[in-house]
């Protein structure tokens, strides 16, 4: 029973750092220069902060992921992993959350603020930063599994139910 726990645990921290670093890479490689009305218009991931908050925690996310799977299972260091676990969890989304937001008005414009939208010009662009949300939100749905499979561990030898 503990070998197949384990196993669980293993294939869902490296789907997890497998969807958490595509949707890193996916969102750096977004780069697109237009030209509309005669101005040239370049759109990066490094322009928005919120673009670039996605990467790093999901960069960060990847590689916990991976530095979790060297980690003893019942040594002093696994009992931080659960919490750790759900802090890595908020800060993806939050990610998920920041760079949604930012998308959404790059594609829909917001006419309160006078913001226009700008998939229009730089479709390519847009279409990376739509791959990398959804990316980061099957990692985010992981780690949600993740996190209860962790939790069903922890309460299982303490639930007399079985």
């Amino acid at each position: 029973m503990v070998k197949l726990h384990r196993l669980i645990s293993i294939v869902l921290r490296l789907a997890a750092a497998g969807a958490a670093a595509a949707a890193a890479i996916i969102m750096v490689i977004s780069h697109e220069t237009a030209t509309f009305f005669g101005i040239e218009m370049e759109a990066k991931y490094s322009y928005t902060p919120s673009f670039v908050f996605f990467v790093v925690a999901f960069a960060v996310a990847s590689a916990y992921s991976l530095l979790v799977l060297l980690v003893r299972p019942g040594s002093t260091v696994s009992r931080l992993v659960l919490l750790t676990d759900v802090i890595v969890g908020m800060l993806l989304t939050g990610a998920v959350a920041a760079t949604g937001a930012i998308s959404d008005v790059g594609k829909n414009g917001n006419a309160h603020a006078g913001w226009l939208p700008i998939c229009a010009q730089v479709q390519a662009y847009c279409g990376h930063v739509a791959g990398a949300l959804i990316s980061g939100f099957v990692s985010l749905v992981v780690y949600f599994l993740i996190i209860m499979y962790s939790l069903h561990a922890v309460a299982e030898p303490m639930c007399s139910c079985h």
